[in-house]
């Protein structure tokens, strides 16, 4: 069993433990000298630092009741994570028997329709660490995609009604509309503090219409659901055919522009794409032509691209490189430039010859620092992502571009040679800030330059 003094510890120091559970430093200094812990933070420890009941000094386990699984009084859902813990709450939403996935925290403030369109959230259960979420309800313009990619949402605050002038429905009945399960009434700060600490676990949310929870196969359910390792779910959320894009990006008082003839054609590869992308394509200039995610070079090149972008997208990246690779490797040879985000950064550290690894937690959030390397200046981004790029594998002409100031990982890279460039993060935000707008022009200036040259190369045979 481990002391006060390595709980505390695992809560991350004394101060920390105390903001954590809302006393003072103190009542923690306490603890110590009595070698106990009150019984009314049980509850809360064992959620922040995974830890049995009976680990924690001064707590016992009561022997099981026969009704000692039953949902507490007003419990209406449940969050039930692979090591057999539950969390209890409200549910809203549509009703559900189960809905698996890793369970991940996103920081946003704002923009949680976004972030629940976002296909690169598909398989993942999403704790929204801000308080307060739903109050700008749902309307019918913060699309990301045409469904919602989430499998659940976990809240703090009980779903109030939606206070926005655009708002066209409750947050509450727009998921009901489209099938996903929420849980409000939960301790969020402890949830995220556990995920933090440890690794995304896998969860399992239950809001059954008729109230009756069977814990037993929930666990089951939880414990036997694989992970995202090894997960290719890019041909889940892509689409189904190629299509065409027009649509430029929200300007006030609210409504998306269409700008002037295009300067270039870019071929979007789909690997679960945010539409903002799509329009800040446009926006700068490009016609856009989406192609699904399982696009061959022969079909990306048949539109005759001066660009490629490779797009956002969910699940490993090592697995849907499989199909992916080939196809960025047959534009990579044909010379057509390349930009790439998220999984598509990825995918394009992968056909240069990189590797990606599973992070520990990932980065989801519109607060993440990132430091662009050949300007030396700091933008803040928005992100989404539990893979990163894994800098000691890539070869030597393939440039570090981009670093996260979080931890250090890698946010960028080019290759001057190949006329590529990826970022990990988001630089259309939507939701988030807007400092790295820049690189949509970065990508333009590169199809300029590589369209001049090929000019002057013609000209010169």
């Amino acid at each position: 069993m481990p002391s006060v003094s390595e709980i505390i510890s695992q809560l991350g120091g004394a101060e920390a433990a105390a903001r954590s559970l809302g006393v003072g430093t103190e009542a923690v200094r306490k603890w110590r000298q009595s070698g106990a812990i009150p019984s009314r933070h049980w509850p809360a420890i064992v959620t922040m630092t995974g830890l049995a009941l009976n680990d924690v000094p001064g707590a016992t386990l009561p022997d099981p009741a026969p009704d000692a699984d039953a949902p507490p009084e007003g419990a209406t859902a449940a969050l039930v994570l692979a090591d057999g813990s539950v969390v209890w709450g409200e549910g809203f939403g549509a009703y559900s028997a189960g809905a698996v996935g890793e369970v991940c925290f996103n920081t946003g403030m704002t923009g949680y329709q976004e972030t629940l369109t976002d296909p690169s959230y598909a398989g993942q259960i999403i704790t929204f660490t801000f308080p307060h979420i739903g109050n700008v309800g749902a309307n019918a313009q913060d699309w990301e995609a045409a469904a919602v990619a989430a499998r659940g949402c976990v809240v703090k605050e009980s779903l109030g009604a939606a206070s926005n002038w655009r708002a066209t429905s409750a947050l509450a009945d727009w998921l009901r509309a489209r099938g996903v399960p929420g849980i409000a009434g939960v301790d969020t700060r402890a949830l995220t503090r556990r995920i933090a600490r440890a690794e995304a676990p896998t969860g399992i949310l239950a809001y059954p219409a008729d109230g009756a929870f069977d814990l037993p196969a929930l666990r089951a359910a939880a414990a036997a659901w694989p992970g995202l390792a090894g997960m290719d779910l890019a041909r889940d959320v892509t689409c189904a055919q190629p299509y065409g894009w027009e649509e430029g990006v929200w300007t006030w008082p609210g409504a998306y522009g269409r700008p002037a003839t295009p300067r270039f054609h870019v071929v979007a590869v789909d690997y679960g794409a945010k539409h903002n992308i799509l329009r800040c394509l446009v926006t700068a200039g490009c016609r856009v032509s989406v192609v699904p995610a399982t696009a061959t070079a022969a079909d990306i090149l048949r539109h005759a691209p001066d660009g490629v972008f490779l797009s956002n997208g969910p699940g490993d990246p090592a697995a849907t490189a499989d199909y992916a690779v080939p196809a960025i490797r047959g534009v990579l040879d044909a010379g057509v430039p390349i930009f790439g985000i998220c999984l598509g950064h990825q995918l394009l550290a992968h056909a240069l010859g990189g590797r990606t690894l599973k992070m520990r937690r990932g980065h989801r959030g519109a607060n993440q620092p990132v430091q662009d390397l050949t300007t030396g200046k700091v933008e803040i981004t928005s992100q989404n992502h539990g893979f990163a790029v894994d800098e000691a594998s890539l070869p030597d002409d393939v440039t570090v571009t981009h670093r996260s100031l979080f931890d250090g990982s890698n946010e960028g890279i080019a290759c001057a040679a190949r006329r590529c460039f990826s970022v990990q993060y988001h630089p259309e935000a939507s939701p988030g800030p807007s400092d790295s707008h820049y690189l949509f022009e970065r990508f333009t200036k590169l199809m300029e330059d590589s369209s001049f040259s090929e000019e002057k190369e013609a000209k010169r045979l």
